[in-house]
């Protein structure tokens, strides 16, 4: 029988366990995978550990992406033994996930696998590269170029930071990196990183307006930090916002957007159509090379590796991508 992380509720507390599931307990769906490799992200963190109120049904299995193959399918677009990738699309939250040995999808949830890719490639990338690329492509959709001066990535030493420094320094782009882990710079360097500041420099309220220093910014942090990365955003820049990950409010005033014409752009990875996602994992399937899944992707672990990792990723203690293999 399958294994899967196993999330369920007693008084309150969550309860997370490997355990063996009947295939027949899996909810039903047009497409069954084998799932060959999945990922631990914030997210799954926090609804393996109980911090936020992830989960929408009980009892669940967590994972917002998988990669692995087609086992059976009663939609003519995915045959037997296709290589797919699932991101978003609310599993881990009210479908079961990734985290797992095998998992059920709507065909619509599903894109074929690059061919540069393989599932392993797919899941070192992740929710965390693919967000990222999203949000690399906004900038450039605004014609934030690399001419147009420094970009700034929030949360440099998480998955989407690290991602999102490596295809901006791919691209051309200098980069700064923020990061409350300065002892980290070496790796943020090599990363691609072209300057290294700390995080509190950024993360505590400060003036609505102040000097312009960003052509553009990947944010992952929102909160305090957001605002201020706003506020020192150059005429006519963007700040691409997709997470949370200090808070979820945004202390700011209007001063930068009718002052500087400054764009705020929210990016959403759950949802985003076919067609942003099939461009997205494209691209990451022509930037992203092996040197560069060694280094933001160091470790893979197992289900229960998994399961005990949590709580140190919600904590800053785990650099970039953390990589799961439901077979180990």
């Amino acid at each position: 029988m399958p294994r899967a992380i196993l999330l369920t509720q007693d008084g309150g507390a969550t309860l997370a366990q490997v355990t063996d599931l009947d295939e027949v307990q899996w909810p039903d769906a047009a497409v069954t995978v084998e799932v060959e490799y999945s990922t631990l992200n914030y997210k799954d963190a926090l609804a393996i550990t109980g911090r936020g109120p992830v989960v929408r049904t009980w009892p669940m299995v967590p994972g917002i992406d998988f990669a692995g193959r087609v086992k059976s399918s009663t939609d003519p677009r995915f045959a037997i033994g296709a290589p797919v990738v699932l991101n978003g699309w609310g599993v881990g939250e009210t479908r079961w996930g990734g985290l797992a040995a095998m998992a059920r999808a709507p065909a619509e949830y599903l894109i074929d696998l690059p061919p540069a890719l393989t599932t392993k490639d797919a899941m070192a990338i992740g929710t965390a590269g693919y967000t990222a690329m999203l949000c690399v492509q906004a900038l450039e959709k605004a014609g934030i170029g690399p001419d147009a001066g420094d970009v700034l990535v929030t949360g440099a030493n998480g998955g989407v930071g690290g991602f999102a420094i490596a295809l901006l320094a791919r691209r051309g782009y200098r980069v700064v990196a923020s990061t409350g882990r300065t002892e980290e710079a070496p790796h943020l360097l090599e990363v691609g990183a072209a300057e290294v500041i700390d995080r509190a420099t950024l993360s505590n309220p400060g003036k609505p307006l102040q000097r312009e220093r960003w052509a553009g910014a990947v944010d992952s942090v929102g909160g305090a930090t957001l605002a201020n990365v706003c506020a020192a955003t150059r005429y006519g820049g963007l700040v691409a916002a997709c997470g949370l990950a200090q808070s979820m409010d945004l202390p700011a005033s209007v001063a930068p957007f009718i002052l500087r014409g400054i764009t705020l752009a929210g990016v959403d990875s759950v949802m985003a159509p076919l067609a942003r996602r099939q461009s997205a994992w494209e691209a990451l399937a022509r930037e992203v090379d092996a040197d560069t899944l060694r280094l933001l992707c160091p470790r893979v672990l197992s289900l229960e590796d998994a399961i005990d990792a949590a709580g140190a990723l919600l904590d800053g203690r785990i650099r970039g991508r953390v990589l799961v293999d439901p077979s180990l």
